[in-house]
């Protein structure tokens, strides 16, 4: 992926460490503002308000408010299943990349289908709700890792509501915040009962 599924601009040579902090300006729904280790802003997604419908889609920007990516819940889906879009989704648009869980029942992972020529499928294993998880590539080999941030300075572990989003060289970072904001929704409060309804209890440390 180094030519980048969705921006090439977003596509380092080196390995990237980003800081994500989630925002809750304006409702009690979540937002996201991603930062580089010079403090600058890379990305971000406005808050989205409280009302579950407007949660099937959401939109990844730059620092400059440009559309980089859409990702939509998919429906109806067993697998909880969402797609991405490169920029604005328009109607008719072909999605780039799918996001589903492995299983609808116990703990599963979560896989990534890209849609490109030839194909590529990642596997998201471990506790996103713990700010503990790694996304793999088909050769098992690991591609990016979120965990939970350190202050240096004091050596405490910050909350849950910043996480660090490390980056193996090559891989698309817009591509992986798109992710981000997919497994948020998952483990998130409003799909998370919708779920649980639909298709009785599961572990929800996982996705599709």
């Amino acid at each position: 992926m180094k030519k980048g599924l969705v921006e090439p601009a977003f596509v380092f040579e080196e390995e990237t460490f980003l800081t994500v902090s989630k925002t809750s300006l304006f409702f009690a729904g979540d937002g996201f503002s991603v930062y580089n280790r010079n403090a600058q802003l890379v990305f971000r997604v406005d808050s989205y308000g409280p009302d579950p419908h407007d949660r099937t889609e959401l939109v990844l920007m730059d620092a400059t408010g440009r559309c980089l990516l859409t990702v939509r819940r998919k429906r109806p889906s067993l697998h909880h299943r969402w797609e991405g879009y490169v920029g604005e989704r328009m109607e008719g648009q072909k999605p780039i990349f799918s996001v589903r869980r492995s299983s609808i029942i116990g703990r599963s992972s979560v896989t990534v289908e890209v849609f490109q020529d030839p194909p590529e499928e990642y596997q998201i294993e471990g506790s996103f709700a713990q700010r503990n998880c790694t996304i793999y590539n088909a050769d098992k080999e690991p591609v990016a890792e979120i965990h939970r941030k350190v202050d240096v300075s004091t050596n405490v572990v910050l909350g849950k509501d910043v996480f660090s989003l490390a980056l193996k060289a090559g891989f698309d970072a817009a591509f992986s915040m798109g992710l981000v904001l997919v497994l948020d929704q998952i483990n998130g409060g409003g799909f998370v009962e919708e779920e649980e309804e639909e298709e009785g209890e599961m572990d929800l440390t996982a996705v599709e």
